[in-house]
Parts: C-alpha cells; structure tokens; sequence
C-alpha cells in the first residue's frame, strides 16, 4: 500500500536508539507537562469568562455541536456510559501503545513522530497558561449542560473531576479545556496509523479514532467545538517545528550520548590486517595478494614481478637458453 509522506515525519537517520534512554525521557516530558498544568491554574472567574465567551462565538455562528451532542450522551446511557470510559482511559493507553508500535517496528520514523508530540504537548501548556477555559461542564446549569462524567460515575473509577480517579480531582487542572490535546493526541495517532500502518484496518483505526475522541470530548461536555479545533491546529504548529527544533536540540543529545553511552567502533576497524613483503590481506582474505610498488627513478625495486616464480638457481648468472 502507498504511504503518505507528512513533512517533517519522514525518516530520520541517527544513532540508534534505546528503551532504557527514551523511556524517562518520555517520563520526564509528560511529568513536567503534568506539573505544569497544575502550576498555572488561573482565576476560575477569567477561566468561566472565557468558556461563555467561547460558546456564544459558537452559538453566533451555529456551530455548537457539544449542545446537542451533551443532550444525546446525558439521555442515554448505552451511549454516554461508553463515552466516558473513552474519555478517561483511551487518552492515556492509545497515544503511548502507537509510541511504542513506532519504536519498535516502525524506527525511521519515531525519532521526527516522538518530537512532534513532545512539541505540541509543550505548545499546548502555553495555551493552558495564556487562556486558561471553563469547560461546558462546570458551566452554571442555565446553560444547558450536563457532566456525564459525574453523571456515570457509579460505572467507573472516576469521579465528577474530569477523568481524574475520586478522591484525586486536586491533582489535575479542570480549567485546562483550550486547547484540546485529548483531540490533538488523537489526531497524532490518526496520522501515525495513517502514514505508517500497512493495513485497512490501520487506516480505518486512522480515521475513527480522531473522530470519535473530537464526538467524545463534546459530548461528554469537557470540551467545545473550537476546543477541539485549537488541539488540531496545536499539531499543525507542532508539526512545522520538529526541524527546526531537532537542529538545535541534536548537537547537545549527540554531546550526551557522547558523555553516557558507549560510542559503538565499526567491525572492519576492529579486524588487524596482515601484512608481510609487500602483500596484505583484507577482511576476508586467505591468500594474500601481490601489492603493486611505485618505482622511484634511480633506484632499484625490492622485487620485480618477473622474478615471482622462478626456480631458486634461475638468478642473476644463470646462463641463457641455447637458441
């Protein structure tokens, strides 16, 4: 099947890299992501502001579909039951199982696809902190909206603090709505699926998964329409900066792999040639072979290939043939 090249995911050659390197790097990124979101919790009457502000722009333009979409999820369960454990599990199973599929079987490109991620996530933060959003959810209920979260609750581990475990909600930032990475990290997957998988399933999976998270987040009423269209273009962003961000990250990863990891020597350089009277052999070679020598006017070869060969008393002497 033809692949779909997307600029800046193409293949990146490099050091080869390892599970024990890239594994609390990831762990670090996601932890100070984590941390960050919780350090820039704004006021909560800028983050309500902001929410409103973001519904009435939508309902001004009629394209509110987290309204209908809530009412559809509030009103049945076989529904919204499915929804919010799509919402609170999918996010954090799916995005890093692709990660570890490209690592392990897809290496050319994980290096571009892992700092597009890391990128977006971070450009994320930055949303978080500039415009910190009520999402539908904790809206007054004048609005119309309904936490099916809270909701159906009794069906899962969470409890009406987002996706958060109860008892757990004060360890995540319920007005980090703007943007959307539950979206955006789907729309990773989707592309990743799309340009790497080998399969039609793998492309439907491309297809639906993005789609489904953008239904899920309104419907769930954790995000708005322009929520989810803010991760899609936090990815964009992100995408266009993978190169320009690897050329001034990778002299100092090359100087800390240099410092940490053991630099691995080629086997040719390991292998000590032979040499002995002017021949030599190379990897692989019993027999050596003779080496031409560059004669230099007014001296005498060591050697002269005539003389290769010939019996021992045959020297300089030796009478000639008679004719």
């Amino acid at each position: 099947m033809p692949k779909t090249d997307v600029p800046g995911i193409t293949g990146i050659s490099g050091p080869r890299l390892r599970w024990w390197t890239e594994l609390p790097l990831i762990v670090l990124v996601y932890a100070a992501y984590s941390a960050g979101r919780l350090v820039v919790r704004g006021d909560v009457s800028s983050a309500i502001d902001h929410g409103v502000g973001i519904l009435k722009a939508e309902q001004f333009l009629r394209i509110d579909a987290e309204s209908p979409l809530n009412r559809l999820f509030t009103a049945n369960a076989w529904i919204g039951v499915p929804a919010d454990f799509w919402y609170a599990s999918l996010h954090y199973l799916v995005t890093p199982a692709v990660l570890v599929w490209l690592f392990r079987s897809r290496a050319v490109h994980y290096r571009a696809a892992r700092a597009w991620l890391m990128i977006s996530t971070m450009i994320g933060l930055i949303g978080f902190t500039l415009l910190p959003t009520c999402p539908p959810r904790l809206l007054s209920k004048g609005y119309g909206f309904v936490d099916t979260m809270a909701q159906y609750s009794n069906y899962g581990w969470w409890g009406g603090e987002a996706s958060a475990p109860r008892g757990l909600g004060g360890m995540t930032n319920q007005y980090a709505a703007m943007p959307s990475l539950h979206v955006g990290w789907a729309l990773w997957c989707g592309v990743m699926l799309w340009r790497c998988g080998r399969t039609p399933l793998t492309r439907v999976a491309a297809v639906a998964y993005p789609l489904i998270t953008t239904i899920v987040v309104m419907g769930t009423a954790n995000h708005y329409l322009f929520d989810a269209l803010a991760g899609a273009a936090v990815m964009g962003v992100g995408l266009l900066l993978v190169r320009p961000v690897q050329r001034l990250t990778e002299p100092v990863m090359d100087r800390l792999r240099a410092r940490f990891l053991p630099s691995s020597v080629p086997s040719s350089a390991t292998e000590p040639s032979i040499v002995s009277g002017g021949c030599q052999t190379s990897a692989g070679e019993r027999i050596p072979r003779q080496r031409k020598q560059s004669v230099v006017p007014g001296t005498e070869p060591s050697a002269r290939p005539a003389d290769v060969g010939r019996p021992a008393d045959a020297g300089e002497g030796a009478a000639a043939p008679a004719r």
